[in-house]
């Protein structure tokens, strides 16, 4: 029997991570492959004390909808394939360096300074720092913590004294600090990419907040990407995640600039603004990895 296996965070509750985990179920079964839904709550691998490594998994392959780098790395290590690979998936999830991977392959982002790490409890930010902030950036600035989802951590500083503040309050936690793109205020597109296939793409769009997430009150209106965006986001799947991902593109004043890469994304709200099955075009593409072309 064909078997896989999909394994969600062991404590998110999200309606939207536990709705892409079912709909991949579902069309996991239309394809004759058992899919069994399990939060990462267990070990599936382990150190050995001899050496080695060992492993509890059993499946012909697993979907990864979590972040759990050390997982990811020994579920591959000990011959699983994972979607999204645990490279994609670190890639992607640390911010900064995602925006060094893109830009070092020549894709257009905004340009990013990234936050000094601080290991000193109690320490101050620099004003020797926030100053560079301030010439190479101007405001408003965005300040972005380098891990997050669904537009948690990111904050907009609109003179010195919020900047300061958010630095001092992030001063611990990695993030950065970016050109706030003013003509996509509110606005970014969502772009969908399946094996390095555009498959669907979505205008958000909030008139209450500068990050445009559906999750925080955004709305989604169907995009039809013209030839330069999809060519941008087939691009970038094919430099940092090119098995599922989810591209946020800014419309700069002089072009598109690519924001986040999104291992994970989420598909529900895309599905609904664009008719588009997600879930199939996914599951379809995982079998095709796995089983070949016939599934």
């Amino acid at each position: 029997m064909k078997k896989c296996l999909i394994l969600v965070n062991a404590y998110s509750k999200l309606k939207s991570a536990l709705y892409c985990a079912e709909r991949l179920r579902e069309e996991f079964a239309l394809l004759g492959v058992c899919a069994e839904v399990r939060p990462n709550d267990f070990f599936a691998c382990s150190v050995e004390e001899g050496g080695g490594l060992g492993r509890s998994v059993q499946a012909d392959f697993v979907v990864y909808l979590d972040k759990d780098k050390y997982t990811a790395r020994m579920l591959e290590a000990t011959g699983v394939r994972l979607f999204n690979t645990a490279a994609a998936i670190e890639d992607c999830d640390d911010k900064m360096l995602t925006l060094i991977r893109l830009a070092g392959e020549g894709v257009p982002v905004p340009r990013t300074l990234p936050g000094p790490l601080c290991y000193t409890p109690g320490a101050e930010v620099k004003k020797t720092l926030l100053d560079e902030v301030e010439r190479a950036l101007g405001y408003p600035v965005v300040v972005k913590s380098s891990y997050g989802s669904l537009g948690s951590g990111v904050f907009l500083a609109e003179n010195r004294a919020e900047l300061q503040a958010l630095s001092q309050q992030l001063i611990s936690t990695p993030h950065l600090f970016q050109r706030f793109v003013s003509s996509s205020r509110g606005r970014d597109a969502r772009v969908i990419v399946v094996g390095g296939r555009v498959i669907a793409a979505m205008t958000r769009r909030s008139e209450a907040d500068f990050r445009s997430n559906i999750e925080i009150g955004g709305r989604g209106e169907k995009l039809l990407p013209d030839g330069e965006l999809e060519e941008l986001t087939q691009r970038v799947a094919r430099v940092i995640c090119p098995d599922y991902c989810g591209v946020d593109v800014l419309f700069g004043e002089e072009g598109y600039l690519v924001c986040e890469v999104n291992s994970n994304a989420f598909f529900g709200g895309i599905e609904g603004v664009t008719g588009v099955n997600v879930a199939r075009a996914y599951a379809r593409y995982m079998c095709g990895q796995i089983y070949g072309k016939e599934v």
